[in-house]
This record gives C-alpha cells, sequence and structure tokens, in this order.
C-alpha cells in the first residue's frame, strides 16, 4: 500500500468520525435547549341553544331596558379559566383560557336572552347614546369548576338588579346560583358544564325581569 492510499483512508476515517461526533453533540445539545411550552386551548361561552320566544306585549305597554355591561368580582375579571380542589382556595388552568373575560362574553348573551322573552319594547346594551325606561344590572359572583368528593361540577352566581330609571327604585334582585356536573374530569367537561349552567341562568334572569315589568306604566308627563 503507497502511502498516498494510506492518508487518504486516514482522512475518510477522520471525516466519517468527524460526522458522527457532530451528529452526537447536535443530539445532545437539542436535549438541552428547553422545549416549547404547549400552546393554551381557548374556549367560549355562548350558551345552549335559545331560550323559546314569548308571546309579545303591546309596544305602547312596555318599557325599554337598558342592560349595564356585568360586572366581576375580584378573581373572576380576567381570561383565565379558574377551578378549585378545595374551600377558599383557587387555582388556574395552564393551558386553558377563555376568549375573553366572562363579563364580555355574557353581557350579548343576557341582551338576546331578556330580548326572548318580548317583555320590553327594546333591550338595549350600554353603552349606548340611548335611554331607558328599566335598567338592568349584574355582577358575576362565581364562575369555576370544582374537583373532590367525587364527580367535578362547574357553579356560576349571578347577582341581578332591574331598578326603575324614573323613580330608581328596585323592582327586582336575585342571585342566581347554578351547579351543573361536568361531563369529564377535564377543562373541557368543565366548559361543556359552564355553557349548561349560563344558559339555565339566562333563562331564569329572563324571567325575573319580565315578572319585575309586568305591571309598569309609563311616567305621567
Amino acid at each position: 500500500m503507497n502511502k498516498i492510499s494510506v492518508v487518504s483512508r486516514a482522512q475518510r476515517l477522520f471525516a466519517c468520525g468527524l460526522v458522527g461526533l457532530m451528529w452526537i453533540l447536535t443530539a445532545g445539545c437539542a436535549d438541552l435547549l428547553p422545549k416549547p411550552a404547549p400552546q393554551p386551548s381557548y374556549y367560549s361561552i355562548d350558551g345552549i341553544g335559545n331560550t323559546a320566544r314569548t308571546q309579545p306585549v303591546a309596544a305602547s305597554a312596555a318599557p325599554t331596558l337598558v342592560v349595564s355591561p356585568p360586572r366581576a368580582a375580584a378573581g373572576y375579571d380576567s381570561a383565565r379559566m379558574l377551578y378549585s380542589r378545595s374551600a377558599h382556595q383557587l387555582e388556574y388552568f395552564a393551558h386553558n383560557e377563555w376568549i375573553d373575560t366572562p363579563a364580555r362574553m355574557l353581557a350579548p348573551l343576557i341582551v338576546s336572552a331578556v330580548e326572548n322573552r318580548n317583555a320590553f319594547r327594546a333591550v338595549i346594551p350600554t353603552p349606548s347614546a340611548a335611554t331607558g325606561d328599566i335598567r338592568l344590572d349584574t355582577e358575576i359572583l362565581r364562575l369555576q369548576q370544582h374537583f373532590g368528593g367525587g364527580r367535578s361540577h362547574v357553579r356560576f352566581t349571578l347577582r341581578a338588579y332591574v331598578v326603575d330609571n324614573t323613580t330608581r327604585r328596585v323592582l327586582a334582585s336575585r342571585e342566581f346560583d347554578e351547579i351543573v356536573p361536568a361531563a369529564s374530569e377535564d377543562p373541557y367537561g368543565g366548559v361543556l358544564a359552564a355553557n349548561r349552567a349560563v344558559q339555565n341562568v339566562l333563562t331564569a334572569l329572563a324571567g325575573m325581569c319580565a315578572e319585575a315589568v309586568a305591571g309598569w306604566q309609563p311616567p305621567e308627563r
């Protein structure tokens, strides 16, 4: 074997060894690099189905309702999804969020639910330049999934006031508290239960609003 052949063979072996070493180093570095964080899943609250429409009242006898933007108690004014495993302790799901805050998602649903009762001449969300005879104020007190003690469930609590804008008199007030079992022990099961709880509460809320103005008379001019 001549000297050139020996050198060429040594070069090839060196090149192969270098490639192998680079592959090992690359694989090792890849293991050391931080892994990308999982992308969050986003969910909406849009209720389930539509509240059945009732027979409309005469337009001249119906007041106009102004719906104030829903407020939220501390901790519930975020798009992050809350859950609990023990009393008085709230936690956030790491990779599951609402597409918006519960209050902003709830606002158009309240308007639709009350409109379907046909108890008002018009239902106007605020902010708006229009004025109304009656005002509906709401506040989310609780919206969370609870784990522990068997099947998980979602609890949704909403406080509501129906106020006469002329006299400033509270015509009706109520705290709605709905508990719905989750279909599965995960955030998605909680989302389905939350939508059902919201629908049940909004149906009852619309009924309360209709009853509160059943005997309403326009103010004397």
